[in-house]
């Protein structure tokens, strides 16, 4: 699993920072944390700004 944060790209507001497998399981994930579905299931209004999915995974 990888860490992800995922952030509005009009106002750069974090949506989200959370474990996941992938970037789709990261979205689906912050999409039923705000009481969604899944990610498709969002609000046009939320998802037609655009979101950035950033792995933060560091490496020692």
């Amino acid at each position: 699993m990888s860490i992800f944060q995922i952030r509005q790209k009009t106002s750069g507001a974090i949506l989200w920072t959370g474990s996941a497998d992938d970037e789709q399981t990261a979205l689906d994930a912050m999409a039923r944390e705000a009481g969604y579905r899944d990610y498709s299931a969002l609000p046009d209004s939320i998802r037609s700004g655009g979101v950035e999915t950033a792995r933060l995974d560091m490496i020692s």
